[in-house]
């Protein structure tokens, strides 16, 4: 007689062990709310304390995948109390920070300096869709071709866009417990993208995304950097607050477009930085203009003036007015930035003007 389905789901993800404490996911229900459709479609919850692996929602997901009668797999993964370590330390797959028993968190840690990595720059946004991701690959990729040694860390775990635009995606090597970063286009590049699957929401509170953050700066292996960047989620969450508690900030990089709405929600973002004490390098405002094929002239189709508008309120420099020319976007998708896919074009070429900007601003050691 055949084994039910909800049988032979629990013994898939029996041997699932947490890494930091040893014991079964499923028998400390880690793992609940099993529910499984006539058709064969399974949904669990998994629940992760701010210690946890982020990609054990990777290990169920595929151990329940490979279960006879399973056609579609989806793992909600949600925010847990500290679950109890261990009293051996176990060995784990990808290496992450642990808190020793009894030890209490601090409600604002003081930040760490990683001298190694040079100087930290968050690029960042008030809001979605102005084209942050875009501008930060780009700059990044600009500052590697001119001869600095660059890294760059995907922050927007809410929406890791780096691993489609720098056209690398694949688990990172883990070498003497620590993560090697893949390499694109001369950068060094890491992102939660690479750790979970493409469709897995990161439904997590702030102590998680401290812990994300705070393990790719401290237990990635960057080597010796000029700059790291930062690709910030959008807006003023969990994710900015935790990056300047975690370490030594050199300044912000705010992405607008020209409209109002866009330079509003960009200007509470630098105050943010200003606030928190992270200096604003400056604006550069994407999508300024589209350059006419026909006669070569700037046409404002989102208006005009409003990155000017916003770097003279924060008193900082508009660092660039980017175009908006549709070989970035497809270059974008296609894993080629328009910096190395189009490095003649006006929009490639801004950008590099804003990278070079952004270097003598920090005062990053010319290029041999």
């Amino acid at each position: 007689m055949t084994e039910p389905l909800q049988a032979r789901l629990a013994e898939a993800l029996a041997p699932i062990a947490n890494p930091r404490t040893g014991a079964s996911l499923y028998q400390t229900q880690q793992v609940r709310d099993i529910a499984v459709t006539t058709d064969g479609k399974v949904r669990v919850t998994l629940l992760l304390a701010a210690q946890d692996d982020p990609t054990l929602a990777r290990q169920v997901r595929q151990a329940l995948e490979l279960v006879e009668g399973v056609i579609d797999v989806r793992v909600d993964v949600k925010a847990a109390a500290e679950v109890p370590a261990a009293p051996e330390k176990t060995r784990r797959a990808l290496p992450m920070m642990e808190t020793p028993q009894g030890a209490k968190t601090p409600a604002a840690p003081t930040p760490v300096a990683y001298p190694k990595l040079g100087r930290i720059i968050a690029v960042s946004s008030g809001k979605g869709g102005v084209g942050k991701s875009t501008v930060a690959t780009n700059i990044a990729i600009a500052l590697a071709k001119a001869g600095y040694r660059v890294g760059l860390m995907d922050a927007d775990i809410y929406g890791p866009n780096i691993p489609r635009m720098m056209g690398v995606n694949e688990a990172p090597p883990v070498q003497n417990d620590k993560i090697m970063p893949l390499h694109a286009h001369g950068v060094k590049v890491i992102s939660l993208g690479f750790l979970i699957e493409r469709d897995q929401p990161a439904i997590w509170r702030g102590p998680i995304v401290m812990k994300i953050l705070t393990q790719f700066l401290r237990d990635v292996d960057w080597g010796e950097l000029d700059t790291l960047l930062v690709d910030m989620p959008p807006g003023t969450g969990d994710a900015q607050l935790s990056l300047v508690q975690a370490t030594q900030i050199a300044g912000a990089v705010i992405v607008t477009t020209p409209q109002e709405v866009s330079v509003g929600d960009a200007l509470r973002g630098g105050m943010m930085f200003r606030r928190v004490g992270v200096p604003v390098l400056g604006i550069v405002e994407n999508m300024s203009y589209f350059e006419s094929p026909e006669t070569g002239k700037p046409l404002a189709i989102f208006g005009t003036g409003g990155g000017k508008r916003l770097a003279d309120e924060l008193q900082v420099p508009l660092l660039g007015e980017v175009p908006l020319h549709p070989p970035v976007l497809q270059g974008a998708d296609n894993g080629l930035p328009i910096v190395v896919g189009e490095p003649d074009c006006t929009a490639a070429r801004k950008l590099t003007a804003v990278a070079m900007e952004i270097a003598k601003q920090l005062g990053l050691r010319t290029p041999v």
